[in-house]
């Protein structure tokens, strides 16, 4: 058994292993008049009134010439606040590559409930840039089909509406202000030094309309020369100003909609990228799982991608797992799609889904679904085809597929393509479940198949079409160590909390060993210092899989949180017993109210089991759990998974 003394030697033991992932940042409340909001390490977040979000953040950010957002260092912080305002100022440098950028940032809170924020940067050499300046971030809870005033530079005004469904394009464009009503409160953003525009950033599973300057339309990357200063002001107001609300602090409630059931979808596991298969003894633990498919990334343009598919394959069978082939074409697709044939009648492989895509488009044309779903359809009846994107939803969103040749469409998710922090992270949990509601409105009857879901973004969809081998020797961009973590446990059991509810038809999340991977399995990590495993570690997420696809015969219920960002419930209904995934998404200890009594079987997954379970793929089963639960609340630790049987 792993103990945790076999961790302690590390100085960053709580930050990798338990979810502290760059989050030893100070959450500080402040006050505007009626406004509360959080600062954070530079970002104002969750600007409120009383219980109602008004602005989910507002931040200032550098992106390169692909789009990377440049982490800035933050020095010389000022923090002055009382009950009524505050005042902030610091220091922000961007340092990456060619880029070496300073900026100077002042934040002031007023007691009439406004806040003005100014930025004043310095290019310290030459670089080339997509965007530099502040964005501000709307939630999508109480503003999807609102109306919202746009200012334009020339003085005109514009109704326009914040979308319900996703928006492939920016709904508006050329602002200067904007004013809008939530909840009976007028507020309003004035934007000088930058043209603005909104994108609806749900077509990356973020949880957030978002403001920004440059608008897009204008040529990118620009050139910045060295000693370029750039100037930029915000200033947010909200009217009427009456005393702040007092908000009492009620324990989180979690409910079940008993009337709102679905089938649980077809869950897959990715194949391993690191460089070696699976041996006996991860299969072995690996099987157990149950997982219903075993995606494998085949580019058929390659010569060698048959040995890929044998070792697949082999590995396939082992598992017991069918196979969903991702399947990478070019210009002679004809003849790949019959070499692909041949091989599979030869081999007598048991596929349940092909995806189709093409290597030079990010999305898949309706002229190789065309060409090459019927001979695939003859050779093999029973195959579920699916086009769409190996990318993000907003590659499908502004490609649809108009082919009558598919049964599914398909789009990867990730939640890092702009931020990376936890905060963020689970925030957006829920665009996951706006991107099925959006698609199904263009599905046209067909079955949506998302694969795969990973914590970190598998390759740059603004430059490259699919994933390409990783040459650089330290930890790769498409690792995050918190997959590893207590955290890893929470976003996992969240994400499929929303896309099971959601009536999808299957998902494949991760991959089976590896850095990557759900275990660690038989080798010790590659990059020690920075994921921090050991040789046949089991990751917490392991076992969500595990309690989920044990019960995959039952039902997924809905069910609600009264504060989804800090606490949630995915609930499992054979219409008779219930079993449930309790989860603590934060770095501080909660309270919940269940919506059951009995006497049941409750396994916390939490700092205290952590060791225990990550060598023990039975750790569920063997822990001892019972407990009366008569309508009380229920302690949550920190980044907690609690099993409830």
């Amino acid at each position: 058994m792993l103990t945790n003394s076999e961790f302690s030697d590390s100085p960053d033991t709580g930050t990798i292993l338990y979810g502290n992932h760059n989050e030893n940042e100070r959450q500080t409340v402040i006050y505007a008049g009626r406004l509360s909001m959080i600062y954070e390490k530079g970002n104002i977040r969750r600007i409120s009134i009383g219980k109602t979000e008004i602005i989910r953040m507002i931040y200032a950010t550098v992106r390169d010439k692909e789009w990377i957002t440049i982490l800035p260092e933050i020095s010389e912080e000022i923090i002055k606040s009382d009950k009524e305002s505050f005042f902030i100022s610091y220091k922000s440098s961007y340092k990456s590559g060619n880029i070496d950028f300073t900026s100077w940032i002042k934040i002031e809170g007023k007691p009439d409930s406004s806040i003005i924020l100014s930025f004043e940067g310095e290019a310290l050499k030459n670089f080339e840039k997509n965007r530099i300046g502040f964005c501000v971030l709307h939630p999508i809870e109480g503003y999807t089909g609102n109306e919202c005033i746009i200012i334009h530079p020339d003085k005109k005004s514009e109704k326009c509406l914040f979308p319900s469904d996703i928006s492939p394009h920016q709904p508006f464009k050329e602002i200067s202000s904007m004013k809008w009503v939530i909840n009976d409160s007028a507020c309003s953003l004035e934007y000088s030094g930058e043209i603005f525009e909104t994108e609806d950033q749900r077509n990356w599973t973020d949880a957030s309309y978002k403001t920004y300057c440059t608008p897009l339309s204008l040529p990118y990357p620009v050139k910045v020369e060295k000693g370029e200063k750039i100037f930029q002001r915000i200033v947010f107001k909200t009217e009427p100003s009456p005393e702040r609300e007092t908000i009492n602090i009620e324990p989180i409630t979690l409910s079940i909609q008993t009337e709102q059931t679905a089938e649980v979808p077809k869950i897959g596991i990715g194949r391993s990228t690191r460089p070696f298969p699976l041996s006996e003894s991860e299969i072995k633990v690996l099987r157990n799982l149950r997982f219903d498919h075993y995606r494998t990334d085949l580019y058929l343009f390659s010569p060698d991608w048959r040995t890929s598919a044998d070792s697949a394959l082999i590995e396939a069978k082992e598992l017991g797992y069918l196979i969903e082939f991702a399947l990478f074409m070019d210009e002679n697709k004809i003849i790949q799609i019959k070499e692909f044939i041949d091989w599979a009648t030869k081999q007598k492989a048991d596929i349940s889904v092909v995806c189709l895509f093409h290597k030079d488009y990010r999305y898949t044309p309706d002229t190789l679904t065309d060409a090459v779903s019927p001979l695939i359809k003859t050779a093999f009846p029973g195959i579920k085809i699916s086009s769409g994107t190996n990318a993000n939803f907003a590659q499908l969103n502004r490609n649809r597929p108009g082919s009558a040749y598919h049964d599914l469409i398909c789009y990867c998710i990730h939640p890092q393509e702009h931020a990376s922090d936890n905060t963020t992270i689970i925030e957006n949990l829920q665009a996951q479940k706006y991107t099925v509601e959006s698609c199904t409105k263009f599905a046209d009857g067909k079955g949506i198949w998302i694969s795969p879901v990973n914590i970190q973004r598998r390759f740059n969809a603004n430059i490259d079409k699919y994933e390409l081998p990783v040459k650089a020797d330290g930890l790769p961009a498409q690792v995050d160590s918190r997959l590893m973590s207590l955290f890893g446990a929470c976003w996992a059991a969240g994400s499929l909390k929303y896309l099971c509810e959601s009536e999808i038809k299957g998902v494949t999340y991760f991959e089976t060993a590896g850095e990557r991977g759900i275990i660690q399995g038989d080798y010790d990590s590659r990059w020690p210092e920075a994921f921090q495993s050991l040789k046949g570690m089991i990751f917490p997420l392991f076992h969500v899989f595990r309690f989920l696809l044990k019960y995959k015969s039952f039902k997924v219920a809905g069910s609600l949180s009264s504060h989804p960002m800090i606490a949630e419930l995915l609930t499992l209904t054979n219409g008779k017993e219930h079993k449930m995934i309790v989860i603590n998404f934060t770095k501080n200890s909660q309270y919940v109210i269940l919506p059951v009594k009995g006497e049941f079987k409750i396994k916390q997954l939490n700092r205290e089991s952590f060791a225990e379970a990550s060598s023990d793929m039975n750790w569920i089963e063997n822990r001892s759990g019972m407990i009366e639960y008569n309508g009380g609340r229920l302690f949550l630790q920190p980044f907690s998974v609690s099993f409830i049987e």
